[in-house]
């Protein structure tokens, strides 16, 4: 068990919570939902096989179909899931690939990203010729929104279908909703700033798409909303030191352009939103920040050049991985106008675990009928029903070391979310914010790694000033309050 205390400036919550960190527990579902077919994309990938097994935990009589290009590699997770699993070969870039694996198939769902400059929803389209229910963990702005756009015609093939339901986003996004709504109905003040803020140790054990993804997003511009005016911002800039409780502590976070921004600054209604997202060890950020500064935005936005990088450092960063570990954690934080601020905060020992359990309990909620015909971001009521994200939230949580929910009001309140007990306490403090500059001088302690060998024959020049800037002396990075 694992208890956290949080610190927030303004008016505060603090918070403590438990959950036990026993295995799965399977769950009964109705018949119907029971013996549906699911096709999860992806499905011997880390995220995708994460899913899988998440959600044959929670219901084994489900029927999982692990839809991959390599067969070898689809049979051994069907080895892993057991006797309700199969193999489904699928070109996920071809349409009639695609329309044959989902026949007779209830829910697809789409892990096989990157989804940074996919030109095309094709699992989306195929879904709604088919009349498949669909669900994708897509954390990609340009995606999110062109699947966003296929919305009356998902409803004229009545088919539910969520885009960006995973951890974060997804579940963030939940809790984002969760305490705009609690805000709303027991408090005068109006939201006004809502920041998510997101740590992973390493890549999370989550594997090259990943890093793939990471790279890819340092070439996006970040947007972000500043008292309702869209603001465009640099990728890996705006440094804030975000307190993620006990377990994770104090970790620098840096701005990103994710999806959850702009769904929540319109869904929700907040008129400031921004996400940053920081790892470990804190020399990845130091990368991170050299690589936006050094590359030129064309070169990362390159699918093909960042997969020549991926395969570069993915043995560097699998080793690292070793010694960082994989935890996870997330803290959604809502100011409103009376000064009341909340927070939310999600914390598991294994993102490679978490994801699946996330994306798992979406797609149970889509089986169970909480999503309405159309094409829905997790925060709308017509995507998850406001009365089943309790129940989501239960599920996707399953095993974290911490997790909070708010539950906003004035005075120490007590709740409980099914296994999760939650004690809230307000405290009112003072805050003020100060553009602050921070000088970071790599003096790195002695760190014992393996030794890793790495053919820099062929490195690009450009990455090859990445190394160097890594040990390059006064980084200069700017505190921005967005």
């Amino acid at each position: 068990m694992a208890r956290a205390l949080l610190h927030c400036s303004t008016t505060s919550l603090i918070t403590c919570a438990t959950a036990t960190e026993t295995g799965y527990s399977s769950i009964k579902l109705p018949p119907k939902t029971r013996n549906s077919r699911v096709l999860i994309l992806g499905g011997s990938g880390r995220v995708g096989g994460s899913t899988a097994i998440a959600l044959s935990n929670l219901s084994p009589e489900i029927q999982i179909l692990v839809g991959c290009r390599n067969r070898e590699k689809g049979a051994a997770m069907v080895n892993k899931l057991g006797k309700n699993s199969e193999i489904a070969e699928v070109n996920i870039d071809n349409m009639d690939s695609l329309e044959t694996a989902l026949k007779d198939v209830d829910l697809v769902v789409h892990t096989a990203g990157p989804f940074q400059q996919a030109q095309k929803c094709t699992v989306l389209e195929a879904a709604i010729e088919t009349k498949t229910a669909y669900l994708d963990v897509c954390d990609d702005t340009s995606y999110a929104f062109r699947a966003k756009s296929l919305k009356n015609k998902a409803i004229a093939a009545n088919i539910p279908a969520i885009t960006t339901g995973g951890i974060y986003p997804g579940v963030s996004n939940v809790m984002a909703a969760e305490l705009v709504r609690a805000v709303r109905s027991e408090s005068e003040g109006e939201p006004e700033r809502l920041r998510f803020s997101y740590y992973t140790a390493g890549t999370g054990g989550a594997g090259p798409t990943i890093l793939a993804t990471s790279f890819l997003l340092l070439g996006e511009e970040v947007v972000a909303y500043s008292k309702g005016e869209k603001i465009k911002l640099k990728p890996y800039s705006g440094m804030l030191s975000v307190d993620f409780g006990k377990g994770i502590k104090r970790k620098d976070v840096f701005l990103l352009n994710l999806p959850e921004v702009r769904s929540t600054h319109e869904v929700l209604g907040v008129p400031t939103v921004s996400a940053r997202f920081g790892t470990a060890p804190f020399f990845w950020n130091w990368g991170m920040a050299a690589m936006t500064r050094l590359l030129p935005a064309e070169y990362l936005r390159d699918r093909s050049k960042v997969q020549q990088m991926v395969q570069l450092f993915d043995p560097v960063v699998r080793a690292v991985d070793g010694i960082a570990g994989e935890r996870v954690s997330m803290r959604v934080d809502l100011e409103c106008s009376d000064g009341r601020n909340t927070v939310g905060i999600f914390t598991h020992r294994k993102l490679s675990v978490s994801v699946g359990n996330a994306t798992a309990a979406f797609a149970l909620a889509v089986l169970e009928g909480s999503t309405q015909p159309g094409v829905w971001f997790p925060e709308e009521p017509e995507g998850i029903a406001v009365e089943a994200r309790e129940l989501l939230l239960e599920r996707a949580t399953r095993g974290t070391a911490n997790f909070t929910a708010m539950d906003g009001g004035d005075g120490a309140k007590r709740g409980r979310i099914r296994n999760i007990r939650i004690s809230l306490q307000i405290r009112k403090r003072k805050s003020n914010y100060h553009s602050i500059f921070f000088f970071i001088f790599p003096t790195v302690p002695e760190v014992v790694v393996p030794t890793i060998s790495v053919d820099a024959t062929n490195l690009p020049k450009p990455v090859k000033r990445v190394a160097n800037e890594l040990f390059s002396r006064g980084k200069q990075m700017k505190y921005c309050n967005h």
